[in-house]
């Protein structure tokens, strides 16, 4: 499932070249048709990110909500129009580019209440400018769950995924079981300023690099991910050599070392910090 930074890269992007446009909507596929037809030449005035939500709106006071789930796609192309590449969904077209949606989990319209009731359900995201960091300590401070279930809560604490959970708790020295309750209120600043550097950084370089950078100017790696990261997926730990442990949290893989970040501890010196 694509993580924040992604979101918020394609809510950039797409703007850039539709906001302030009519746009030519419709759904090749066919199961978006009804849909399609509603905001079909409508002007698009916006698009925005809200954690793993994409909210397209239009002059209507309607938002194309786009959630792409496990297996959607994002395609931006230049025109001239090609033929649609598999199953889009919808397909929205403006006077350069055409953007497609192929699988998304959701696709739906909304209405400016069933908007609003959307981002109320959605917690504070770290790269929004209008985020209230306040919302999710209280929510965190009170939970007896461990802080790597809860930072991917996205009613919690929005945009965090499955790799910057374990890169941010390594980098912070916190360990992913600790209880919510037992981070206080100075690591959980930690916590959330470097997811929010963090996925910044994602969203420029359009790939997740969570290292230190080891020399002026480099790139992300040129493996189908692109990731440049510490420990998500590694053997040992890059500051102390030990073991890395691997386990499930809700299901989905997880990763710790346990020297640099001790069973139980809420709070660490950090382990290392990213620079961009």
């Amino acid at each position: 499932m694509p993580e924040g930074h992604t979101i918020h890269r394609a809510a950039r992007d797409h703007g850039r070249v539709l906001a302030g446009q009519v746009l030519a909507v419709s759904s090749p596929q066919g199961r978006f048709a009804e849909g399609a037809a509603l905001i079909d030449g409508r002007r698009c005035v916006g698009v925005e990110a809200y954690g793993k939500h994409l909210l397209y709106r239009f002059d209507s006071g309607d938002a194309l909500h786009i959630h792409l789930g496990l297996f959607g796609r994002l395609r931006k192309q230049k025109l001239p129009l090609s033929a649609p590449r598999g199953a889009v969904r919808v397909r929205l077209v403006g006077k350069s580019h055409v953007v497609d949606v192929n699988g998304p989990n959701i696709c739906r319209l909304l209405d400016p209440p069933q908007i609003q009731s959307l981002i109320q359900r959605i917690g504070p995201d770290v790269l929004r400018s209008d985020a209230d960091p306040e919302r999710a300590f209280k929510r965190i401070a009170k939970s007896r769950a461990p802080i790597g279930r809860l930072i991917m809560d996205q009613s919690v604490m929005a945009g965090i995924g499955n790799i910057y959970r374990s890169e941010i708790l390594w980098r912070q020295g916190v360990h992913p079981e600790t209880p919510g309750r037992a981070v206080d209120r100075e690591t959980f600043d930690r916590i959330w300023n470097d997811a929010k550097a963090l996925l910044a950084i994602g969203v420029k370089h359009d790939a997740i690099i969570t290292v230190e950078r080891v020399a002026e100017g480099a790139a992300p790696s040129k493996a189908r991910t692109r990731e440049r990261v510490n420990i998500f997926g590694k053997d040992s730990c890059p500051t102390c050599g030990q073991q890395i442990r691997r386990f499930e949290i809700d299901g989905r893989r997880a990763f710790a070392c346990e020297a640099c970040q001790p069973s139980g501890a809420g709070a660490g010196a950090g382990a290392g910090a990213a620079q961009d």
